[in-house]
């Protein structure tokens, strides 16, 4: 049924939701599970003060994100080997988080995206789309949204 699934995550703990039932779908068929996470280039809030950056430089800055981008990714490698799946992980940074998602799933092949969401209603659902949502309406790949 499935060969290769990928699972989708921000760091956040309703990722790492996802990342788990990725692993145990993945163990229950015997697919192999990529872990992908795509950052904004233009997302680097924690290194902002005062609503200006840091003056670190942009080297330092690079380094601290990239070490952030590894330390989440290796969560959720942890978190699936607890479920017992060896997982690969992909990194990508894109200005539209889910056009990458939607293209990396294309090129690696894969038979089912999963994601996790939080569900908005009322207006701040009509006017925000989540990325879960934007894959959703940009893919023919299945896609498991995990709430």
């Amino acid at each position: 049924m499935y060969r290769k699934i990928m699972v989708v995550t921000f760091g956040t703990e309703l990722s790492n939701k996802a990342v788990k039932q990725a692993a145990q779908l993945a163990n229950a068929v015997g697919a192999r599970l990529l872990v992908l996470h795509v950052r904004s280039p233009l997302d680097i809030p924690h290194h902002a003060e005062g609503g200006a950056l840091s003056r670190l430089g942009e080297d330092k800055i690079t380094e601290e994100i990239a070490d952030d981008e590894r330390k989440l990714l290796d969560v959720a490698v942890e978190i699936a080997a607890s479920n017992g799946i060896q997982a690969e992980t992909a990194f990508i940074a894109d200005l539209l988080p889910y056009e990458a998602i939607v293209r990396v799933s294309r090129e690696q092949q894969c038979d089912i995206i999963v994601m996790g969401t939080r569900i908005r209603h009322g207006l701040p659902g009509y006017l925000v789309k989540s990325e879960t949502r934007k894959v959703l309406e940009h893919t023919e790949t299945p896609v498991l949204v995990v709430r």
